[in-house]
């Protein structure tokens, strides 16, 4: 039963330390050869170390799994051989994370890429060049060197992982507006519903899908925002980030509430003030709860968007 609950944990923020391999050394070798001084050096070169790798996953929801594990090491490269041979390179790591994962130096703050693709690749700490072996440094004045080169060491890193779901859709409102309910009426996704506030404590990802239409796309429900979201207050910071990624935004208002004139530019202030950006996509108002109106109050948005009465629930 503690495993099936552990499973559902949401975890959008991680931080791991990822140390490439280093690369192996070169070696101090000699051919038997007549007449050459000490055979001839034949020593090779010391393998490349291993890359850190992140690589995206569709099947992946939370960075959960880095909350156990935060200690990544590729293999090293081995040594060289005699006769020329170079050792073997240090095999890379490849470290799965979900889609929407965006990656940062966490000393530095440097963002070092993206992950939005399934399978696309993003080398996070690259792997040591290996060294030289005696072969390498003979020349005519000096025939028989008896050194060698060390392989140099892999890159390391601490690194931040902050996970954006991706999204079509998100789906913002005030707590206990029914945006869980929509949800699970729109993509039967196991959102947690209840009748009292900040039931939602974690984004809901679902997918709405009509086989007859070829209707497919992604659904995020975001925990209720409250006036002051942007600055920390509730839960708002923590999740505001989730809607970044979404193509639209559906602005889901509590009918049964009143002054839904306030509750809208209330909503598209906090999203002003996170991001100015968001209001510049397209958005759609749905007024929720119609099953618990005598009649429809009115409703003026001040601009141009779309409006739907709906019930969530029925």
């Amino acid at each position: 039963m503690g495993a099936k609950a552990e499973k559902k944990v949401f975890v959008d923020l991680a931080r791991i330390h990822v140390k490439a391999g280093d690369g192996g050394r070169g070696i101090v070798s000699f051919r038997r050869e007549k007449y050459v001084p000490r055979g001839g050096p034949d020593g090779g070169d010391g393998g490349r170390g291993g890359d850190v790798i992140l690589v995206g996953d569709r099947n992946l929801r939370t960075l959960l799994d880095f909350r156990y594990n935060r200690h990544f090491r590729a293999e090293n490269g081995q040594e060289g051989r005699g006769g020329r041979q170079t050792g073997r390179s240090g095999r890379p790591l490849y470290i799965k994370v979900p889609l929407g994962t965006v990656v940062y130096d966490d000393i530095t703050g440097e963002k070092l890429g993206e992950i939005l693709h399934h399978g696309q690749k993003l080398v996070v700490a690259r792997g040591g060049r290996g060294g030289r072996g005696n072969a390498r440094f003979a020349t005519p004045e000096n025939r028989a060197p008896r050194y060698a080169e060390p392989g140099e060491p892999g890159e390391e890193r601490y690194l931040r992982l902050e996970l954006k779901l991706l999204a079509d859709v998100g789906i913002i409102g005030f707590p206990n507006a029914g945006k869980s309910t929509l949800l699970r009426t729109l993509t039967g996704a196991e959102a947690r519903v209840a009748d009292y506030p900040f039931t939602t404590l974690v984004p809901n990802l679902g997918m709405v899908q009509d086989p007859e239409d070829f209707l497919r796309f992604a659904v995020v429900d975001i925990p209720g925002i409250i006036e002051g979201a942007h600055e920390g207050r509730g839960l708002g910071l923590d999740f505001l980030r989730h809607i970044e990624r979404t193509r639209l935004l559906l602005f889901l208002l509590d009918g049964a509430a009143g002054n839904l004139e306030n509750q809208y530019h209330k909503l598209k202030a906090e999203l002003a003030a996170y991001n100015p950006e968001l209001l510049e996509r397209p958005r759609v108002v749905a007024i929720n709860k119609v099953d618990l109106l005598p009649t429809r109050p009115p409703f003026d948005p001040g601009e141009p968007v779309p409006v739907h009465w709906i019930s969530a629930l029925t």
